[in-house]
């Protein structure tokens, strides 16, 4: 974590993991398939490797860049580069070459760590090697590379550390960049420190607890929900190289997990695996996930085994949480993300100005000691993202209930009109995903010259299914008003989506508008849907 989670702001009362390896010295700490780490073995290897990171010119305020699957080597080279000052920059192992050079050279990285499973795609990225970059390091070593095992062997151990303060920087998290280049989202030590002090104050989470680290550490979901929490009880977690259902299954039975973190894509599979039925998932304790709602068969495999699920929401600009929702209240809210985390505030966005949350759907406003200190290099768009200085703009519509308890209705952009009514892909496509047959939906609006803009929805049928449009389209009539449901409805083998998964809505507007060109519509129709 980093040296003021546990004993404040004054790094001279010691590193993180020397304080905690003092409460929990002989439990694990860290563990991935390859190996395992107690907290005092995790103690004295981030102290020999930040001491290693200083000799090669590493000190407050520079990048250290990390690529590669999640290992024990990440956590290794974020708690090293806390301790320095230094800022961690991991990078998305999914992209391309190019997209890795330009977070090298958008960061000014000094020192890139990379894992074997990354060697084509460095090699790539640094075609054009970026000016700061001095030096590399190979976990699994290599010619022109620094190894890492040598460079931590070697040392020497740190023996002052500089003084980190709450608003210092700790990591740049680049967004997807779905439209146009990424940007990086600079988190304090202070913004994990709130995020994990919201998430202890929201869950339970005991030193005895066995997590697995499923998320990408790329991903704030990866580090911040779930993983920093247990080490900062003095629990273990235990780290997957990749979200396969079929090990994560095997893991949670054969380790005993109690809890961990996953996108509702993840829960889907692992129930569909297999192994499911034969897993024996009785330690679970929690099992939160975010990014979209959960299908309701999904939800519903998980309760029939005991296991009740928690929705989150979130954006990495928050590190990442905003809204969990509770086991007691799951039952009465279960399309609901939740209440507002303990020292989160929240407001909508009315008349361009910040209002207490509740009444008509409107864009959802968050401040908080967990929220961003900015873009990197970026004082414009991290201008434009806040309201009054301390707002930030989520860009997401939120139906806010009585009791505090809220509904994502859409992303703004993602809304169109239609009629002089208001659509939200997000509400129809939780419809349509209510039928068994559908795997995956998505909406988006094309210009209609009547009606200015229709829906057009893609449809992924679920293996072995089958579904007709007749059968789509009276599920949809039932649930929503019509002019909410898509004219026009396209079955696909699969929705576009970029490096980390995330749906790309600008491909399926670009595909809508050049097959459903507004001239084709005759002036005096009627879309299906409009009332």
């Amino acid at each position: 974590m980093n040296p003021t989670l546990v004993a404040g702001p004054n790094a001279g009362l010691g590193t993180w993991p020397a304080r905690r390896a003092r409460i929990t010295p002989d439990r694990v700490a860290l563990s991935d398939p390859h190996r395992s780490l107690t907290y005092a073995g995790l103690a004295g290897r981030v102290a020999r490797y930040a001491g290693a990171l200083r000799r090669l010119g590493v000190g407050p305020g520079d990048r250290v860049a990390y690529a590669g699957v999640n290992a024990v080597e990440v956590f290794e080279t974020f708690f090293a580069t806390w301790l320095l000052g230094a800022i961690a920059v991991p990078l998305n192992h999914r992209l391309s070459g190019p997209e890795i050079r330009f977070m090298l050279e958008d960061s000014g990285a000094s020192v890139l760590v990379h894992s074997a499973d990354t060697d084509a795609l460095v090699a790539t990225a640094l075609g054009a090697r970026p000016a700061a970059l001095r030096h590399l390091v190979a976990v699994h070593g290599g010619a022109d590379r620094l190894d890492y095992e040598a460079e931590i062997a070697a040392g020497p151990e740190l023996a002052a550390e500089p003084a980190v303060s709450l608003d210092d920087p700790a990591l740049i998290l680049y967004t997807s960049g779905t439209t146009g280049r990424p940007k990086g989202a600079v988190l304090t030590h202070g913004n994990l420190t709130w995020n994990t002090v919201n998430f202890l104050a929201h869950v339970d989470v005991l030193s005895t607890d066995r997590a697995l680290c499923i998320a990408p550490l790329f991903h704030c979901v990866g580090l911040g929900q779930v993983t920093l929490p247990t080490l900062f009880k003095g629990g273990s977690v235990e780290v997957l190289p990749k979200a396969d259902p079929g090990l994560v299954l095997e893991r949670i039975s054969a380790g005993r997990i109690t809890g961990f973190s996953a996108v509702p894509t993840m829960l889907q599979m692992m129930c569909e695996h297999p192994g499911w039925a034969a897993t024996d998932l009785s330690s679970l304790t929690l099992v939160q996930y975010g990014g979209s709602p959960v299908q309701e068969r999904v939800a519903r495999a998980w309760l029939d085994r005991g296991v009740r699920l928690i929705q989150g929401y979130g954006m990495t600009e928050a590190a990442p949480g905003v809204y969990m929702s509770t086991h007691d209240g799951t039952a009465a809210h279960p399309t609901a993300v939740g209440v507002p985390h303990f020292f989160t505030d929240v407001a909508q966005l009315r008349d361009g100005r910040p209002e207490p949350p509740g009444g008509e759907p409107a864009e959802l406003v968050v401040r908080g000691p967990h929220v961003f200190a900015g873009y990197w290099d970026l004082p414009a768009e991290t201008g434009d993202s806040l309201v009054d200085g301390q707002w930030f703009r989520t860009g997401d519509v939120l139906r806010v209930e009585a009791d505090g308890w809220a509904h994502v209705v859409d992303r703004v952009k993602d809304m169109y009109i239609s009629g002089g009514e208001n659509v939200y892909p997000a509400e129809v496509e939780a419809v349509a995903v209510q039928l068994d047959a559908v795997a995956e939906c998505a909406v988006v609006g094309v210009a209609d010259p009547r009606w200015g803009e229709v829906g057009v929805a893609y449809v992924q049928v679920r293996e072995g299914a089958a579904l007709t449009e007749a059968a789509l389209r009276a599920h949809l009539e039932s649930g929503l008003a019509r002019y909410k449901v898509p004219r026009y409805v396209e079955f696909v083998a699969e929705l576009p989506r970029n490096a980390t998964g995330k749906l790309r809505r600008v491909d399926l507007r670009r595909r809508a508008a050049d097959e459903h060109p507004s001239e084709r519509v005759a002036a005096g129709s009627r879309p299906e849907g409009a009332s």
